[in-house]
């Protein structure tokens, strides 16, 4: 159908609303409509225009309308369009090692579908891991509150977000949350690497008083992103890292929105010089062009599996779709784009531009707090600087709204953790130019102001 006839464009409406049940709505709901999209924008059915701020959900990192990846993937589909990875095929041998290259590593990479997949699979991996070596009784996952890792039952479970898990629970067994750092309402003004030891030492203490020889991984962002871009001090990770080899957990490290060039690196825990055990990504590998996940780990850990005289020593997981060739090769043809384009120095050399800017708004008197990394930010909103309280969701859902109407698309934590859907977050394609870079920052500026007025 032609959207520019307003007939189609009517029966398109109605389809979607009869047959589409959409994310976070209701099982029928009148949903905006996107036709196309190009660079940084979106266009909808109407012809308008918007610059996407948010990168479709923090993963159009390389930007829209690389016709370049769409030849590699009409190639590689008449060439090899589909084999599952019980077998081995060229696209998905020649991007584990590339990744093995962007981790800077040694590391077996188990591919899937979707964030969800990824860390589910490190979460099973982890606990096999320990069971191989005579440790059956290492099963614990600790994690964060206010982080996610995905929606399907054992990521959910990861989850340290309450509202995501209404209806749906109970969760599975095994999953310990934690303390998560949070410097603006904790240590504002204090020393910061004081504070980054003393989150750290959550950790420690869950551990302890869970018994360290029940506890098979912690899992971890290097920034808490969609429960409110949450930054920790620097030594924060390293201190974590330390925590995990002292007490033999793995450490998993969640890159499904910090990777590929996010933060500015070409992983989120690159900034902290540890290497982890597991590496979960998806999201940016694509850029969203296909969907695609990997898990990532290390030669030590995967050589247990390797090397285990045990019957049941192989890893018992099947993904019909995972490492698809289709989709590997547009990874293939993305990460070349970031590697000619130089995307990942581009984010950490405009995110400086970025959080500047982003901090102009701290005088208004609805912004509590400006935090982010490369190019991705998030502006806690507060009734009141002083108390902090947070800012009431309605309001905040109006500044969002407000800011589609001025032409730019931004984010909001939303079905978090309640009182707490107070933070505007940002996240645009690391093609984003600094025109467009002023564009998001007046319009945020122009919506929030309206409603401090």
């Amino acid at each position: 159908m032609e959207l520019n006839d307003e007939q189609n464009r009517q029966s398109l409406l109605a389809s979607d609303r009869r047959y589409v049940w959409h994310a976070f709505g209701p099982s029928r709901q009148d949903a905006w409509m996107v036709d196309s999209a190009d660079g940084v924008y979106v266009t909808d059915v109407d012809g308008r225009r918007y610059l996407d701020a948010m990168s479709g959900l923090w993963c159009v990192n390389a930007g829209y309308g690389h016709e370049r990846i769409a030849r590699k993937v009409y190639e590689q589909m008449v060439r090899l369009p589909y084999y599952p990875l019980s077998a081995a095929h060229e696209p998905a041998a020649v991007l584990a090692e590339k990744l093995n290259e962007w981790l800077e590593g040694d590391y077996r990479v188990f591919f899937g579908n979707s964030g969800s997949e990824a860390n589910e699979t490190a979460f099973k991996l982890a606990r096999q891991y320990h069971t191989l070596l005579g440790r059956p009784m290492r099963y614990k996952i600790i994690s964060r509150y206010r982080a996610y890792h995905g929606a399907t039952l054992g990521a959910l479970s990861a989850t340290g977000q309450h509202q995501r898990k209404f209806g749906y629970e109970p969760m599975a067994p095994g999953f310990i949350h934690i303390h998560p750092p949070d410097p603006y309402r904790e240590a504002e003004g204090q020393d910061q690497a004081l504070y980054g030891e003393q989150a750290a030492q959550q950790l420690e203490k869950a551990i302890v008083w869970e018994g360290s020889d029940t506890v098979a991984a912690f899992v971890m962002e290097p920034i808490i992103t969609g429960g409110g871009v949450l930054v920790p001090p620097a030594n924060y990770l390293p201190r974590v890292a330390e925590i995990c080899r002292q007490y033999g957990v793995l450490l998993i490290v969640d890159e499904v929105i910090c990777g590929f060039g996010r933060t500015g690196k070409n992983f989120g825990f690159q900034h902290s010089g540890v290497q982890p055990d597991i590496v979960t990504m998806a999201k940016g590998l694509t850029s969203a062009y296909l969907p695609l996940s990997a898990t990532a780990v290390s030669r030590e850990v995967a050589e247990v599996f390797a090397d285990s005289e045990e019957q049941d020593a192989r890893f018992r997981q099947v993904n019909t779709f995972g490492g698809h060739p289709v989709s590997c090769a547009a990874a293939l043809e993305n990460l070349a784009i970031f590697e000619e384009l130089g995307l990942v120095a581009r984010s950490a050399r405009l995110g400086e531009l970025f959080l500047a800017q982003m901090n102009l708004l701290r005088d208004l008197p609805n912004v509590g707090d400006v935090r982010g990394m490369g190019l991705l930010a998030g502006i806690e909103l507060v009734e009141d600087k002083k108390t902090k309280v947070p800012l009431r969701f309605e309001a905040v859902t109006r500044i969002v709204a407000e800011c589609k109407e001025r032409g730019v698309i931004v984010g909001r934590t939303a079905d978090t953790v309640g009182g707490f859907n107070n933070v505007i977050t940002v996240a645009p394609p690391l093609t984003v130019e600094e025109d467009q870079i002023r564009l998001i920052v007046d319009s945020l500026r122009m919506a929030i102001a309206n409603w401090s007025v």
